[in-house]
């Protein structure tokens, strides 16, 4: 299918670079930028949560965190530890 897109003079000029780098057609590096956009959007499903905390400078470890959490369901209103 064929159709019309407006781009900047810009865009077109690196279009038209990495295609000549590539010795490829525009078109051709318009389809794998489709491609590539499609294949990263389909990761914004549970997949880009994984190794957030790390990403984003934490040395937590999740899973002693949840324990942690969870460890605090283990006490009586005091404090103590439940029997």
């Amino acid at each position: 299918m064929r159709f019309l897109a407006d781009l900047s003079d810009e865009d077109v000029k690196w279009l038209d670079a990495r295609a000549a780098e590539e010795g490829k057609s525009r078109a051709a590096v318009l389809r794998e930028a489709v491609g590539a956009y499609r294949a990263e959007q389909a990761k914004q499903g549970i997949e880009r949560y994984f190794g957030l905390w790390a990403r984003h400078g934490s040395s937590i470890d999740g899973l002693d965190y949840e324990r942690r959490m969870r460890g605090e369901w283990d006490r009586d209103w005091d404090g103590e530890p439940a029997s």
